[in-house]
């Protein structure tokens, strides 16, 4: 007789799942207090918030927001951040950096939500603070106080409201985010692919119509098309050029043409996007309602963007990293993979990296934590639609292998590392 016995990631993901004892919620809160006190006390703090705010001010002064080529979202990011500009600098010193992280936590409790990851668990609390403390971009989001958090925020959310086949609500949670910051655009492929019209066009009309209430309410919004649409096309200038962790700015800085980096980028774009279509179109066999498939497919959509946009910055893996973490809860995901935490490691804090690789050249680092998830999410949707052939055992017959109805899914070839 056999027993069957839990593998060993099984029974780490058990023990994860349990209720954390209270000392890890203290120090789990404890980190991301110190992580935002620390932040409110450095000069340097919410310096890519500036520029929105400075926006607001420009609008309540009768000044066209456009005129600072650094503002470059659209007309309705203004509107948002009118109520931000009417609170005094000392209070947002110390609102801001509480307010990332806890964007970047409403993140990951949507993330765990659609996994049904308890809230109270050793994975919940450790995880989080675990981010906090040892993965640099989160600590970099929170000092500058950039606008992705609220889409680090709203993707979760809309996944776990899709999951749940609220559709509609999941659009309108996108369209709110894109008119903050158009970074979830590529998540409207999403919605072409589950045919929700309704979502998408939540999606669409949402920013659409904040931004041309933020047009009629602003002089010369035309400077959008002519001064800053422009501007990004072009890519980044020498300010924010060495932060940019997207191949088509980084490969050149390592002596590559630029037309190469712009051929090999768009590779991996189209790539990405159809493996996104490959794993969207293969459901069967999941019993977690969709819920992995949803992550993987609206992760793969962003990371083949991240790949392509200029700017692509460090911080931009935190819109996919909470729900890719959270997935780590179902057998053969990639966080059950070492190389998902190798691809992870160039930006880990704390590690010795030589100084050529620190300061203003980080972004070889960046590239390389983005090229390495895009690469491993790839191979996921790739090798797990594989079919292996496993043997039949009939009563009163020996094992033997019968390939015409044996043929059988396989599960992911990596190793369980969770």
């Amino acid at each position: 007789m056999k027993w069957d016995r839990p593998s060993a990631a099984g029974r780490r993901t058990a023990w994860l799942v349990e209720p954390a004892p209270w000392s890890w919620r203290a120090v789990s809160l404890l980190v991301l207090l110190t992580v935002s006190v620390s932040t409110s006390l450095r000069p340097n703090w919410g310096s890519d918030n500036a520029f929105v705010v400075k926006a607001a001010d420009a609008l309540l002064s009768g000044v066209s927001p456009y005129e600072d080529k650094r503002f470059l979202y659209l007309p309705s990011a203004v509107i948002m951040a009118v109520p931000e500009a009417m609170v005094p600098r000392e209070a947002l010193r110390w609102l801001l950096p509480l307010g990332m992280t806890g964007l970047v936590g409403v993140g990951w409790w949507a993330s765990l939500r659609l996994f049904a990851v308890p809230l109270c668990s050793r994975f919940a609390v450790g995880g989080l603070g675990l981010l906090a403390l040892a993965y640099k971009p989160y600590a970099n989001l929170v000092l500058i106080g950039n606008w992705t958090a609220i889409s680090a925020a709203a993707l979760p959310v809309a996944l776990l409201l899709a999951h749940r086949r609220s559709w509609a609500a999941a659009g309108l949670v996108v369209g709110l985010a894109i008119a903050c910051k158009p970074m979830l655009v590529p998540v409207g492929l999403l919605f072409v692919l589950a045919r929700q019209w309704r979502g998408l066009a939540g999606a669409v009309l949402v920013p659409v119509g904040l931004s041309l209430v933020g047009a009629l309410l602003m002089p010369s919004p035309t400077l959008f098309f002519t001064k800053t649409l422009p501007f990004l096309f072009k890519g980044q200038d020498a300010y924010a050029l060495p932060w940019d962790a997207s191949p088509i700015a980084v490969l050149p800085r390592l002596g590559l043409p630029e037309a190469v980096a712009v051929v090999l980028a768009g590779a991996g774009a189209l790539a990405g996007l159809w493996a996104v279509r490959v794993r969207w179109r293969r459901s069967e066999g999941e019993t977690d309602g969709g819920a992995l498939r949803l992550t993987e497919t609206s992760c793969m959509v962003m990371l083949a963007a991240f790949l392509v946009s200029r700017p692509s910055f460090d911080h931009y893996l935190l819109v996919v990293l909470p729900p890719l973490l959270a997935s780590g809860v179902r057998e053969g995901s990639m966080p059950r993979s070492p190389w998902f935490w190798l691809a992870l490691t160039p930006q880990t804090a704390l590690v010795p990296w030589p100084s050529e690789l620190a300061h203003k050249r980080r972004a070889f680092r960046d590239m390389a934590a983005l090229c390495g998830l895009a690469g491993l999410l790839l191979r996921r949707v790739l090798r797990s639609g594989r079919v292996t052939l496993g043997p039949v055992t009939t009563a009163g017959s020996p094992p033997r292998t019968e390939p015409e109805c044996a043929a059988t899914p396989a599960a992911s070839a990596s190793r369980t590392a969770f």
